[in-house]
């Protein structure tokens, strides 16, 4: 991380302020078409348009022909799963039985883990993701390897291992008061260690019996500012099951919500099939949502209510969830949400689709204050676009009238091809040239 100034110049795009409605987004975008950002000591000096600078900064990387948006936020991501991804045939339920669970009974070896997390982090890094919410396994040493991995990067990341203990294969199983003293020790060990935080892991209600979630709970009182992170209300089937579980609770979230596991740090992803009450619910606690486009159509999930989570005022981020979600990249998935859309008659834009990845995605993590835009002092993470890389690309890019419908032709026919660069605390961890080379 070098502490002398330096300049980019390129074409920039961001988001100035988080929106609390769809149409203030507009409002927030800034798109500078020859601009030039100021980095010191890895973060954000300064985003100012060429052409207002009394003279040319001497430390000048030129990247004009170019564009740099804020590096990719993930809400949701299963690192373990990147070896399974594209796996055929089955629903949630099943698919978790047949691919899942066997492939995370290997991250007892740290070996397996370390191997793992590197690849993992590179997959990111390769995508223009600078920053995620992950799960882990139920091993310890799953989460050892992914924070190691993380903090020689300096990559701000939340992640935590699953806590589970029924409903599973006997060696993927845990009794609470094991859970409990893993989980305790993996946050005093790495929670607020450099850019990393951690996130209580319960995988989902069916696998959680009533004492494991009030372990959670009890990590939740003694260490409030750590992140809570599970699934809600994915298929019906899981949902129907959840109430067979916990018949004395009233619906699928009322589950988190009694444990007082909902909350502004807390983030469930999916929620397709919620009921009213819970709409409110997360409202009321300022709990946040990942909206999972890809995988949600993979697994034959349902289509989430975009626009419901605005009216309902409940944040929302973008999760890839690799390995039910088909791909680590932001572009694909984002188009893939558009479409999602397209089924329920909303029409996403390329403005919010962008929000959601960046800002808004660090505003449903509550990581705002730290990234997302390109605001002096932020840190410094984003990611360097090449808007055509293929010649049907460049046709449409060629003939678009402005840059919304740039973005919008990025984001329905762009994929790894188009990141050119990410940079992560103020350098460049990953480069398309050298990868190839």
């Amino acid at each position: 991380m070098s502490s002398t100034l330096m300049a980019i110049r390129a074409s920039f795009f961001d988001f100035t302020d988080v929106a609390r409605q769809p149409e203030e987004i507009m409002a927030q975008a800034r798109y500078i078409d020859d601009g030039v950002l100021l980095l010191e000591a890895g973060r954000i000096v300064g985003l100012h348009a060429w052409e207002t600078l009394p003279h040319a900064p001497d430390d000048l990387i030129d990247l004009r022909g170019r564009l740099i948006v804020p590096g990719f936020v993930d809400t949701h991501i299963h690192y373990p799963q990147t070896e399974m991804i594209g796996a055929w045939g089955e629903q949630l339920l099943q698919w978790l039985s047949q691919y899942t669970f066997p492939v995370e009974s290997q991250y007892h070896c740290a070996d397996h883990a370390a191997a793992m997390s590197a690849f993992f982090l590179q997959q990111l890094l390769a995508n223009g993701t600078t920053s995620a919410l992950v799960f882990g396994t139920v091993h310890p040493q799953s989460v050892e390897a992914l924070f190691s991995a993380a903090d020689a990067l300096a990559m701000r990341l939340i992640a935590g291992k699953v806590m589970m203990d029924r409903h599973a294969p006997d060696a993927l199983l845990e009794t609470p008061e094991q859970s409990y003293a893993d989980t305790r020790a993996l946050i005093e060990r790495w929670h607020g260690r450099g850019r990393l935080s951690y996130a209580l892991t319960p995988r989902f209600a069916p696998t959680s019996t009533p004492a494991l979630l009030e372990k959670v709970r009890q990590l939740r009182q003694e260490y409030p500012d750590v992140w809570l992170h599970t699934h809600l209300s994915e298929n019906p089937q899981e949902v129907a099951w959840v109430k067979s579980l916990f018949p004395q609770h009233d619906g699928y979230l009322d589950v988190y919500h009694r444990y007082q596991l909902t909350g502004r740090r807390s983030l469930f992803a999916h929620c397709l099939h919620l009921e009213d009450r819970e709409w409110q619910c997360l409202h009321d606690t300022d709990s946040a949502i990942a909206f999972c486009p890809t995988s949600n159509l993979f697994l034959g999930s349902g289509l989430f209510n975009l626009k419901r989570s605005w009216q309902q005022g409940v944040r929302i981020g973008i999760g890839t969830d690799v390995g039910a979600g088909t791909t680590f990249n932001m572009l694909q998935t984002l188009g893939e949400a558009y479409k999602v859309g397209q089924l329920q008659q909303y029409r996403l834009s390329a403005a919010e689709a962008f929000y959601h990845a960046t800002l808004g995605g660090a505003h449903a993590l509550d990581l705002h204050p730290h990234i997302g835009n390109f605001a002096p002092g932020k840190e410094a993470d984003f990611v360097v676009l090449d808007l055509a890389v293929s010649p049907l690309q460049r046709l449409r890019v060629g003939n678009s009238k402005d840059i919304w419908e740039q973005l919008f032709v990025l984001m329905t026919l762009g994929d790894d091809r188009n990141i050119a660069e990410t940079w992560v605390n103020g350098r460049a961890v990953w480069r398309r040239d050298e990868a190839k080379a």
